[in-house]
């Protein structure tokens, strides 16, 4: 491309769109936000980009022109686990604000800018009011190109999950995306709607054309990769900079993509989850419950994931099953011939090397990982699995002591039922779980701020008030300096990534974006 395309993001949250706009090449101008924890970690991570507050705020006209404006309204009035208020709603009506602001751009421009606009938002607003807020939603997005175009009615079975919309130079699509196709692992459904107000090309951009791949799991082409990562600069607060070169690329979220890490408390990696068990250390499949809450008078029951996330939501409320693994002292170690039953089991992630020589449990140098049977140890009845290879046949064998006993290698007993750790999801794997590179919370405070800096934090948080009704009192200079010390809280990041967006998926849409500019861009111009 000649020029970079540039970026405004509404409702802007975790920086999702903002931080896809800087791996795909797109320049992120100016955003949206008015929680203050998700305004502190964007101010950090892409400083350059301009803060502008409360949407009601905002107008169109006077702020930068941008390419594209990106805006997931708050969709809790259209999902299917809220009270279904619609577009009505008091969180869903604001996604008349962003239309506004998009009309009074393009006004101002003269029809130029955006001639992009991405709309993410849950899936209910499929059924919401029985389809007619969706359809008030294209009308609204139509419209604002060609007031006097028509959205008709959806079919009596609903809307489609996917479908494009073509009018005299412009076009708009959408399709519902799984996070889980786009390399995370995190069952998160969600709509994706393109509209290109300057010509036909939505549907191009949003379904993949035939030679043309936009999978996030390989990585991006060469020369947009990644020189760094927010977890080598440990201390410090990482800026990523932007442009079409940046040396901040793609491969930031691909790193963990597909696989959901249990960290141990010191935050150490301690098994790995992925859908692949070749890939994995454990036969047993970790898994991930949900309790869903529904209509009045019951619910959907538990939802049981395998080797996946559920959607992540504001107060993780999804509990981690993990398979535990230990190994196993040879036969003839000293922690073997002790007479405390506990001695000679240890924790681990690796096999010690295994002896065939001899034929028998009783030559290995150790046994390899074994998965605990119970909860606890039981002293009196340690129950464990191992592994015993013989030639190219592998078994799986159980011993009821804490010694391995040779009289059960030709006809070993099948193994009970495993047991598993139960914790909550960590911060850093719902970051992993929405495609974000660790660190992006990381490093937030500022010890000595300045009086710049107090005042502009004071009036975010006295915006933040105001709109949520949360206090009666403004923070004092004294609360605010405080906060920007130490900002980060494990709650506030969990709600961080359960209002997010799924990057690979943003990631997706941007670079369809960026690849038709250039198509468009690199077409003769006709005689």
């Amino acid at each position: 491309m000649d020029n970079l395309l540039t970026l405004g993001s509404l409702f802007d949250g975790s920086g999702g769109f903002p931080l896809g706009a800087v791996f795909s090449g797109i320049l992120p101008l100016w955003a949206s936000e008015v929680a203050p924890f998700a305004i502190r970690v964007t101010t950090k991570r892409l400083p350059w980009m301009r803060h502008l507050g409360d949407i009601h705020s905002i107008n169109g006209a006077e702020i930068d022109p941008v390419d594209i404006i990106t805006f997931g309204s708050p969709c809790t009035d259209m999902s299917v686990a809220g009270k279904r208020a619609g577009l009505d709603g008091k969180q869903s009506v604001l996604f008349y604000e962003a239309i506004r602001i998009i009309r009074e751009m393009r006004n101002a421009t003269h029809g130029k800018y955006p001639r992009f606009i991405v709309w993410e938002n849950v899936p209910g607003a499929f059924s919401s009011n029985r389809g007619e807020d969706f359809r008030a939603v294209l009308a609204a997005i139509v419209q604002t190109v060609e007031p006097e175009a028509e959205v008709p009615a959806p079919d009596p079975k609903g809307w489609p999950t996917a479908d494009v919309l073509l009018g005299n130079g412009w076009s708009v699509a959408y399709r519902a995306v799984d996070a889980q196709y786009f390399g995370v692992a995190q069952r998160r459904r969600r709509i994706y709607l393109i509209a290109d107000f300057g010509g036909e090309r939505a549907g191009e951009i949003l379904f993949e054309r035939e030679g043309v791949s936009r999978d996030f799991t390989p990585g991006f082409p060469a020369g947009e990769a990644i020189a760094g990562h927010p977890a080598d600069r440990a201390g410090t607060a990482v800026a990523f900079e932007p442009g079409a070169a940046s040396r901040l690329g793609g491969h930031c979220w691909t790193e963990h993509a597909g696989t959901l890490r249990a960290d141990a408390g010191d935050n150490q990696t301690a098994v790995v989850i992925t859908g692949e068990l070749e890939n994995t250390d454990f036969t047993e499949i970790p898994l991930t419950l949900k309790i869903r809450s529904g209509c009045e008078g019951g619910g959907k029951g538990a939802l049981v994931q395998q080797n996946q996330s559920a959607t992540l939501s504001c107060n993780n409320d999804q509990t981690l099953f993990v398979p535990k693994a230990y190994g196993v002292s040879s036969l003839n170690s000293e922690g073997m011939k002790s007479d405390n039953p506990l001695v000679g089991f240890y924790e681990a992630k690796t096999a010690r090397t295994i002896d065939q020589s001899g034929g028998n449990p009783t030559c290995n140098q150790g046994g390899i990982a074994v998965c605990e049977q119970g909860a606890d140890v039981d002293s009196k009845n340690l129950s464990v699995a191992y592994t015993m290879t013989t030639g190219d046949f592998t078994q799986v064998c159980r011993e009821q002591s804490p010694c391995l006993q040779a009289r059960d290698y030709k006809d070993p007993p099948v193994v009970g039922r495993q047991r598993y750790t139960v914790r909550r999801l960590t911060p850093t794997e719902c970051a992993r779980l929405q495609g974000f590179p660790d660190g992006w919370c990381d490093g937030l405070g500022t010890s000595v701020p300045t009086k710049e800096e107090i005042d502009w934090w004071s009036s975010v948080f006295e915006t933040h008030r105001q709109i949520m009704g949360i206090s009666e009192k403004p923070k004092s200079r004294k609360q605010i300096v405080k906060w920007l010390k130490q900002p980060y809280s494990d709650a506030a990041e969990y709600k961080l990534w359960g209002n997010g967006v799924a990057l690979p998926c943003v990631c997706f849409v941007l670079r369809g974006i960026v690849e038709t500019v250039r198509e468009d861009q690199a077409e003769p111009c006709p005689v």
